[in-house]
């Protein structure tokens, strides 16, 4: 073998790894740190599934909220409704939830600067994705919040609740829960204080806003 032919297989296998590396998702190591979490310790059986972005991720000790309800949570942070729809069949369908509630499309508006059209076409891939693996369970989406460092944002935010508001209005077992009334003070802006520092995810302050809202859509 000359040198041509070594160069050739090197260049070539330097190829085949930037490839396979560059396949892999940026979420993959916390899908499969819950593949090893239900291996070392079984998830319960039809579970109210949380899934979403770091808002779900975020929540802390999410059966205290709704202690007479089997609850998991399954949401990984930062993530948008596509990454979502890209490990639908092992962070979802698994589970056989009960009911499905999800918060996403935040960050699609904000960090792909998607607008209310794009977002909403990604959560209909999504949506629909669910019905086919899983017909028939019970689906519930969490209205995008204004998150004060988003505040330019907050226009496509509000037409993007609204469209999906009005999609899901159409369907059979599915709700929209909008939370953000819940989280506005006497000025009619949403109060600092369900905040943390960076102004865009909450504190546990915040979180008790969201779940006397959510509640009596759980099944």
């Amino acid at each position: 073998m000359n040198h041509v032919q070594k160069a050739f297989i090197f260049f070539g296998l330097l190829l085949l790894t930037f490839c396979t590396s560059a396949q892999t998702h940026r979420f993959e190591n916390e899908i499969q740190a819950f593949e090893t979490q239900d291996k070392q310790s079984p998830p319960p059986v039809q579970p109210i599934l949380f899934v979403g972005s770091s808002s779900i991720r975020l929540w802390p000790d999410l059966q205290q909220y709704f202690p007479d309800k089997v609850v998991l949570n399954r949401g990984f942070g930062g993530s948008e409704l596509s990454d979502v729809r890209y490990f639908a069949d092992r962070a979802i369908v698994p589970y056989k939830p009960k009911q499905i509630v999800l918060y996403a499309g935040e960050n699609d508006i904000a960090s792909s600067k998607l607008t209310a059209q794009q977002t909403y076409d990604k959560f209909v891939d999504l949506f629909q994705y669910i019905r086919q693996k899983l017909p028939g369970v019970p689906f519930v989406y969490i209205a995008i919040k204004h998150s004060p460092s988003r505040r330019q944002f907050w226009p496509v935010v509000n037409e993007t609740n609204q469209r999906i508001s009005q999609y899901l209005a159409k369907q059979t077992d599915a709700k929209f829960v909008d939370i953000r009334p819940s989280m506005l003070g006497p000025n009619n802006q949403p109060l600092g204080t369900l905040f943390k520092s960076d102004s865009l995810h909450m504190t546990d302050a915040g979180y008790q806003r969201w779940a006397p809202v959510l509640k009596p859509y759980l099944k």
